[in-house]
C-alpha cells in the first residue's frame, strides 16, 4: 500500500510541475497593428517539461498604452493618431512573468488586390526578361 502511494504522489507530483508556466512567448502573426479592427495577440506558455500551450485571459492580464481589449485582441480606434502601441502581457498565476513589447501602427491603407489576370500577366512578364 505504502508502495502505491509513493507512486502516485510521483505522477501527481509531475503531473502539477507540467501545468506549471515558467516561461511566455508572444507569437504575432503581423509586424504591425491596424487601426479599426481587432488584432489578435497570441502568447504561449512554456511548462517546466518543455511543452507549449495556447494562453488567454484566464491565465494572462493584458494592457495596452491604446486601444481597448477584448480577450486577446486589441481594438485600435480608427482615428488613432500615434505611430506606436506598448503592449504588456502578465502571467497572473505569477506576476513576475512579464513580456511588454512595442508594436507599430500600420500607416499604410490597403490597396485593392490584383486580380488572378494581373498576377498571372506579372508572372509571364518576368520569365520573359
Amino acid at each position: 500500500m505504502k508502495i502505491h502511494l509513493l507512486i502516485l504522489s510521483f505522477v501527481v507530483s509531475d503531473a502539477l510541475k507540467a501545468q506549471k508556466i515558467d516561461s511566455i512567448f508572444v507569437n504575432l502573426y503581423t509586424d504591425s497593428l491596424k487601426k479599426g479592427t481587432y488584432n489578435y495577440i497570441n502568447v504561449d506558455g512554456m511548462s517546466g517539461n518543455g511543452r507549449y500551450f495556447p494562453l488567454d485571459t484566464t491565465q494572462l492580464t493584458f494592457t495596452a498604452s491604446a486601444g481597448k481589449f477584448d480577450g486577446n485582441s486589441l481594438w485600435v480606434e480608427p482615428d488613432f493618431k500615434g505611430k506606436r502601441i506598448l503592449i504588456k502581457v502578465v502571467l497572473k498565476s505569477n506576476p513576475a512573468i512579464v513580456k511588454e513589447f512595442e508594436m507599430c501602427i500600420k500607416q499604410l491603407p490597403d490597396g485593392p488586390l490584383k486580380t488572378e489576370a494581373e498576377v498571372l500577366k506579372e508572372m509571364r512578364k518576368r520569365k520573359g526578361d
